[in-house]
C-alpha cells in the first residue's frame, strides 16, 4: 500500500510502499478515507517532540471504513464508517481504570509510536474505533478527533459553565472548535485573541469578540471590555510563554486558565497579584478522553460543531504535498486545517 513516512528527523517525509498490516483478534483494519495534518506532525518531523521509532507513518487524525474486523470485535463490522481515538491504552493500569488513558503506563499514540493514517490502511485496536454518522464527512470526522476533541477536553478541565465568559488565545483548529463548543455550552461573551486578520474575521462571523493583538496588549483590551474584572476561563492554544502568561493575566477572580499549547519556554508569574490574590487556577491539558468522544460526535452530527468548506484545505497522499502543508505551520495560515484525502 502507499504511505507517506518519516524516515529521518529534520528531513522531509517520503513516499513509500509498505505491506498492508495484519490484524489480531482485538484489532480492526481501516481503509483510510481522510487524515488530518496536525501541527504535532510538524513537531515530530522537526524533532521538537521526541519520536523514538523510525521509520514511522505519521497521522493521528483518521477516519475511514472498516476493512477487516478481529474475531473479538463486536461493536463495528466491515464497511462501517468510523473515526479513530488516537490514544492506544492497556485498559488495566491505575490510570486506565479511572478513564484517564492519556497517562496509561504503556500507552502509545497512533501516528507517533505506531504507524498512523498517512497511508491507505491503518491497523488500530478495535476499541479505538468510533462509529461516524453519515451526516459527518470523513474529513471532518478525522480532524475533530484531535483538535475538536482536545478543545472539548480543555473546556471540561476548565469546568466551563453556561453564562461564563471565556478568552481563546489562538484561532486554528483548536480555537475554531473551542469557540463553537463554548457557544454550544451557552457561554458569553467569547473573546478570540489572534494576529491573523482573516481568522479574526472568521471569529467575528461565529459570534466572538475579536481581539487583534496588532492593536495593543490583548490583556488590556479584555480588561477594558470587562470593566477590569477579567474573564472566567481562558484557553491558551498557541504554545508560547508570552500568551500563556497573558491567559493568566486576563482572568478575573476565581478564573481558570487551561494551557493546551506546547512550548519548551518557561513562564514567569507573580504569585500574589496574579494567582493568590484572585484565587485563580492554572490547569494543564493533555490530549482528551475516549469517554468524551460520544458527546463530540453528537455535537458534530447535530451541526453545533462544524467546519465550513472555506476553513479547510485538501491534499493528496503525496509526500511533496504533505511536506508543503507541514511547512506552512511555520507561518500564520489563513485556513483552519488541512486534510489528506486518501480514499473515496
Amino acid at each position: 500500500m502507499r504511505a507517506v513516512r518519516l524516515s529521518q528527523i529534520g528531513k522531509p517525509l517520503e513516499d513509500a510502499e509498505v505491506a498492508v498490516p495484519n490484524i489480531g483478534a482485538s484489532d480492526v483494519l481501516i481503509r483510510v478515507a481522510a487524515c488530518g495534518i496536525c501541527h504535532s506532525d510538524e513537531h515530530y518531523r522537526g524533532g521538537i517532540s521526541k519520536i523514538d521509532r523510525l521509520p514511522v507513518t505519521l497521522g493521528h487524525e483518521i477516519a475511514g471504513w472498516i476493512e477487516k474486523v478481529g474475531a473479538d470485535i463486536k461493536h463495528v463490522t466491515s464497511g462501517d464508517r468510523v473515526c479513530v481515538h488516537y490514544l492506544v491504552h492497556c485498559g488495566n493500569c491505575e490510570f486506565c481504570v479511572r478513564g484517564l488513558e492519556q497517562f496509561c503506563r504503556t500507552g502509545q499514540m497512533i501516528g507517533k509510536h505506531r504507524d498512523g493514517g498517512y497511508a491507505e490502511f491503518v491497523k488500530i485496536p478495535g476499541r479505538n474505533a468510533f462509529v461516524l454518522p453519515d451526516q459527518i464527512p470523513f474529513e471532518i470526522g478525522a480532524i475533530m478527533m484531535c483538535s475538536s476533541a482536545t478543545a472539548l477536553h480543555a473546556l471540561n478541565k476548565a469546568r466551563l459553565k453556561p453564562g461564563e465568559s471565556i478568552a481563546i488565545f489562538g484561532f486554528g483548529g483548536l480555537g475554531f472548535s473551542a469557540l463553537q463548543l463554548a457557544r454550544a455550552f451557552e457561554c458569553d461573551p467569547i473573546y478570540v485573541i489572534e494576529i491573523n486578520p482573516v481568522k479574526l474575521a472568521s471569529a467575528k462571523k461565529l459570534g466572538a469578540i475579536a481581539i487583534d493583538v496588532n492593536e495593543r496588549n490583548p490583556v488590556e483590551q479584555i480588561m477594558d471590555a470587562r470593566s477590569g474584572k477579567g474573564v472566567d476561563v481562558s484557553l491558551e492554544l498557541i504554545g508560547s510563554a508570552k500568551t500563556m502568561r497573558q491567559a493568566v493575566q486576563c482572568l478575573g477572580a476565581l478564573g481558570r486558565a487551561a494551557l493546551v499549547g506546547l512550548t519548551a519556554e518557561s513562564m514567569s508569574i507573580f504569585p500574589y497579584t496574579e494567582l493568590i490574590n484572585k484565587e485563580v487556577e492554572i490547569i494543564g491539558v493533555s490530549d482528551h478522553l475516549a469517554a468524551e468522544l460520544p458527546m463530540l460526535v453528537e455535537l458534530a452530527r447535530s451541526g453545533k460543531l462544524r467546519l465550513p468548506p472555506d476553513a479547510l484545505r485538501f491534499v493528496d497522499l503525496d509526500a511533496e504535498q504533505v511536506n508543503a502543508s507541514l511547512d506552512a505551520f511555520q507561518n500564520s495560515i489563513d485556513h483552519i486545517r488541512t486534510a489528506i484525502r486518501v480514499g473515496s
